[in-house]
């Protein structure tokens, strides 16, 4: 029971905020962000700004929350500016923006006094975070590629590739079509899935013979990620 109440207890007394439950909620949200930053550099591509910004989210957080304590007006306020979180500079991928928002709901957590459970719940997300990232646990039949292919001006390029992409692709869709080298050129992007063992570069020799031997590139699609909020 002890051992209960001292995981799922307040460290403060009738919400009143003391210097020594401001000292320890700080220190722990320090910490427990500390750790989900840590956490999010394991197999995650990241940049210097965003993890700070994930150590010191939930310090931030939880003084906001401990400032208006007791006031639903000011709570309300606080609830409206959080939701910009989605409004940032640029859009991050899914898992810049479940970090933040589970360094939201720590520093709330912290902020309320429930420092036990706002370590074990931090633990619980980024464990289970890195056990699905690291599973196939909701990945397609095929991973999706992106297709870049270059042909002369004068090539009618619309169908011409459509048998090769039938024999080699389970998906092709083409994206975008631009021009380069002054209009004397077209280039493709195609979205793509390979056949289970179907060859790159079998298709890819296929496709030289049609477009002259003018370049053509295959990779995996790069996210569009955020480096800074």
């Amino acid at each position: 029971m002890v051992v209960t109440n001292y995981i799922f207890g307040s460290i403060m007394t009738n919400g009143t905020v003391t210097g020594a439950a401001f000292l320890i909620a700080t220190l722990c949200s320090l910490a427990i962000g500390f750790f989900i930053a840590f956490m999010y550099t394991i197999n995650n591509s990241y940049s210097k700004s965003f993890i700070i910004t994930l150590t010191l989210l939930p310090a931030i957080v939880q003084m906001i929350i401990m400032l208006v304590n007791g006031n639903i007006g000011a709570g309300v306020a606080v609830a409206g500016t959080f939701s910009l979180v989605r409004f940032r500079s640029a859009p991050g991928s899914g898992k810049e923006i479940t970090s933040i928002f589970l360094s939201m709901a720590v520093g709330l957590s912290t902020g309320m006094g429930y420092i036990g459970l706002a370590a074990m719940f931090a633990v619980i997300i980024t464990l289970a975070n890195l056990i699905l990232s690291n599973s196939s646990f909701g990945e397609g039949k095929g991973q999706e590629k992106t297709l870049k292919i270059t042909v002369p001006e004068g090539l009618d390029f619309e169908g011409i590739f459509d048998d090769i992409f039938e024999k080699y692709t389970e998906k092709a869709e083409l994206e975008e079509v631009k021009t380069t080298g002054m209009g004397s050129l077209y280039k493709l992007s195609y979205s793509i899935v390979m056949r289970g063992k179907a060859s790159t570069k079998g298709m890819i020799d296929e496709m030289r013979v049609r477009n002259g031997n003018l370049e053509i590139s295959c990779s995996r699609p790069v996210p569009v990620r955020s480096d800074e909020l």
